[in-house]
């Protein structure tokens, strides 16, 4: 696990990096994955209708729920490892 949330720290500082910017659903991962893996499960409450970004946001951090924090942690450092 130590090993895992070193390469997570270092993605985490690579993911500001990228040469090309990801698209929209990329980044709406990107931050879902990173939410999961340091927060866990989404227990905010879903914002209104008229935030569309917040909205976009919940729905793909809700999209990760029941995934364990390491499962998330890999899946983050898989995903910057195949932008770079």
């Amino acid at each position: 696990m130590a090993d895992l949330k070193k390469q997570f720290e270092a993605a985490v500082a690579n993911s500001k990096n990228l040469s090309d910017r990801p698209d929209n659903s990329t980044l709406l991962k990107i931050y879902a994955l990173y939410k999961q893996a340091t927060t866990g499960d989404n227990t905010e409450k879903k914002p209104g209708f008229t935030d569309m970004v917040g909205r976009a946001k919940w729905d793909a951090w809700n999209g990760f729920k029941g995934t364990a924090p390491k499962d998330a942690m890999q899946q983050y450092v898989d995903l910057i490892e195949s932008l770079s």
